[in-house]
C-alpha cells in the first residue's frame, strides 16, 4: 500500500478516527494500531506478517533476558546472539542469493564443475528497516539506555507501526518506546506543521521524482549507449534530484502520518547536496541511518578511541557495510567503498570537519559543488542494475559529439524546481506553520484535502514505488 494512494488514503482516514475515539483506552487503541499495521503490511504480502512478528517476539524475548543478567559476560553474549540472530534473518532474506552468485563466479573462474543452485527467495518489503529496529531495542536495553524491558504489545507496536515501517526513518528504542508508555494528548498534536510536511511530501514524490524518473532519469539509466555525454550528466543529476525527492518524500510522510497520531519520529533530511565535503553530507542525508550507523557500528568497532588508523579503519568499513545494507550488490558494495575512502582522506586532511575549517564563502561554494559532483558521481553506481552497466555509463561521456536531447524545458524546469528545495529556508514548515495559525484546523484540512486533488492532478499517471521500499 503506497502513501499517494486512494488505498492509503481510505485506510488512514479510518485509522485516524478509531485510534482517536479510542484514546481514553491506551491499550485497546494501542492494540488497534498493531492490527492496523499488520493489514498495512499484510496489503503487500501477508505470509511476511509471521516474519514480522516472530522478529517482534524474539526481540522482546532477548531484551527480557539481556535486562535480567546482570554478569557482565552473559550479557555480552545474549546482546552478541540477539544481533546475530537478527542479521541471519536480514542475510538470508537478502543476500543468500548473492553469496551464491559470488561463489558461482568463482567456481567458473577455477573450473567447470557445476554451479550452486539459486533459490526463488522474496525479499520481505522493509525487513531491513524492522531488522534495525530489533536491533536497536536489544542494544538499548543492553547499554541501559531504557529504565525496563517493555512489554511485547509496546514491542509489536514499536516495531511494525506502518508509518515508518518500510522505508524509515529508523527510530530509536530508547526515543519511541517512552512516547508509547505514555498517553496520546489531542491538544498536543501539531496538525498543520503535519499536514504541511505530508503535503510537501507528496508534491516531492508524485510530481517531482514520478516526472524525474519517467522523463529523464529511466530511459537514459536503461541504455546509456544510446545518449551523449551532455544527455547522461544531466540524467546523472536528474537521478540525484529524484532519489532525494523520493526517499524524503516518504520520510516527509511518515513524519507527518504519525504526528496525526501522537507520535514524533526524527528529522531525516536536511537538505543535503548544501553539504560542505561528506562529513557535512552524511550529517544532511538519510540522517537516521547514518546515526545509526554511528552508535551500532563505528562506535562498537572502536570508533576513534584506538588511534587514527583504527579510526579510519572503523569508518571504511562502517561506510562498505552500509553501502552493503542497501542492497545484494557490488555496485553497492563500490559505492560504499567509495564514500568511505573519500570520508577517510576528508578525516585526515580536514581535522574536526571541512564545514568547521572552510570559512572563506567562495572556499565554501567551491567545496560544495566538488562535494555535489562526487555524490552525483557515485549515484550512477547506486542507480545502475550492475557494474557493467555503470561502466558502460561512464564510456558515454567520452561521446562528445553527440547531440543533447534529453534537456526538454519541461526537464530543466522539473530539476531545476526539485533542486530549488535545497535553497529554502530551513524552517520554512515553521514559519508557514505560524502564518497559517489563525486558520481554524476545519478549514485547514479541508484547503489541505484540495491541495492533495491537485497534486495528484498534476503528477504523471500511475504510481511508482518509493525507490528505498527495495532495501
Amino acid at each position: 500500500m503506497l502513501f499517494p494512494t486512494l488505498n492509503f488514503g481510505l485506510f488512514f482516514i479510518a485509522v485516524f478516527i478509531i485510534s482517536w475515539a479510542l484514546c481514553r483506552l491506551p491499550k485497546t487503541r494501542l492494540w488497534f494500531l498493531i492490527v492496523a499495521s499488520y493489514g498495512f503490511y499484510a496489503f503487500w504480502d501477508w505470509r511476511f506478517c509471521f516474519l514480522l512478528g516472530g522478529s517482534s517476539v524474539f526481540n522482546w524475548f532477548m531484551g527480557r533476558q539481556i535486562f535480567r543478567v546482570q554478569h557482565a559476560r552473559r550479557r555480552k553474549f545474549l546482546v552478541a546472539a540477539a544481533v546475530f540472530v537478527n542479521l541471519a534473518v536480514l542475510g538470508f532474506f537478502k543476500y543468500f542469493n548473492f553469496l551464491i552468485g559470488s561463489v558461482n563466479s568463482l567456481i567458473e573462474s577455477l573450473t567447470p564443475a557445476q554451479d550452486i543452485p539459486y533459490y526463488d527467495i522474496v525479499l520481505p518489503i522493509g525487513i531491513s528497516f524492522f531488522t534495525f529496529h530489533g536491533i536497536s531495542y536489544v542494544v538499548d536495553i543492553y547499554r541501559r539506555k531504557i529504565a525496563a524491558p517493555a512489554s511485547l504489545q509496546h514491542i509489536l507496536f514499536y516495531i511494525a507501526f506502518f508509518p515508518q515501517l518500510v522505508a524509515g526513518p529508523i527510530v530509536r528504542a530508547a526515543h519511541f518506546l517512552p512516547q508509547i508508555a505514555k498517553p496520546v494528548d489531542p491538544g498536543d498534536i501539531r496538525a498543520r506543521r503535519a499536514l504541511l510536511l505530508i503535503l510537501g511530501g507528496l508534491f516531492k514524490k508524485v510530481v517531482l521524482a514520478n516526472y524525474l524518473a519517467t522523463n529523464l532519469a529511466d530511459d537514459v539509466f536503461f541504455d546509456p549507449t544510446q545518449y551523449g555525454c551532455l544527455d547522461l550528466l544531466f540524467a546523472d543529476y536528474g537521478y540525484a534530484a529524484q532519489i532525494y525527492c523520493d526517499f524524503s518524500a516518504y520520510t516527509d510522510i511518515a513524519i507527518g502520518v504519525a504526528a496525526l497520531l501522537g507520535y514524533r519520529f526524527p528529522w531525516n533530511f536536511n537538505q543535503p547536496y548544501r553539504a560542505i565535503g561528506l562529513q557535512d553530507f552524511w550529517q544532511r542525508w538519510h540522517i537516521s541511518l547514518s546515526s545509526w550507523l554511528r552508535d551500532y557500528l563505528y562506535i562498537p568497532l572502536g570508533g576513534n578511541r584506538h588511534g587514527e588508523l583504527k579510526r579510519y579503519r572503523n569508518l571504511f568499513l562502517t561506510m562498505l557495510l552500509g553501502g552493503l545494507w542497501h542492497g545484494a550488490s557490488w555496485n553497492f558494495v563500490i559505492w560504499g567503498a567509495m564514500h568511505g575512502a573519500v570520508l577517510v582522506i576528508e578525516h585526515a586532511v580536514f581535522k574536526g570537519g571541512m564545514k568547521a575549517r572552510i570559512t572563506s564563502l567562495p572556499l565554501k561554494v567551491i567545496c560544495t559543488f566538488v562535494t555535489f559532483q562526487f555524490v552525483c558521481f557515485t549515484w550512477v553506481f547506486f542507480r545502475a542494475p550492475d557494474f557493467n552497466h555503470a561502466l558502460s555509463y561512464f564510456a558515454g561521456f567520452a561521446r562528445l559529439s553527440q547531440p543533447m536531447t534529453t534537456a526538454t524545458p519541461f526537464n530543466l524546469v522539473i530539476v531545476a524546481l526539485a533542486m530549488s528545495l535545497h535553497f529554502l529556508p530551513p524552517d520554512w514548515v515553521r514559519t508557514v506553520e505560524f502564518r497559517t495559525r489563525r486558520i481554524p484546523l476545519p478549514l485547514y484540512g479541508a484547503l489541505a484535502g484540495a491541495a492533495i486533488v491537485a497534486i495528484a492532478s498534476l503528477g504523471p499517471a500511475g504510481v511508482a514505488p518509493f525507490i528505498y521500499f527495495q532495501f
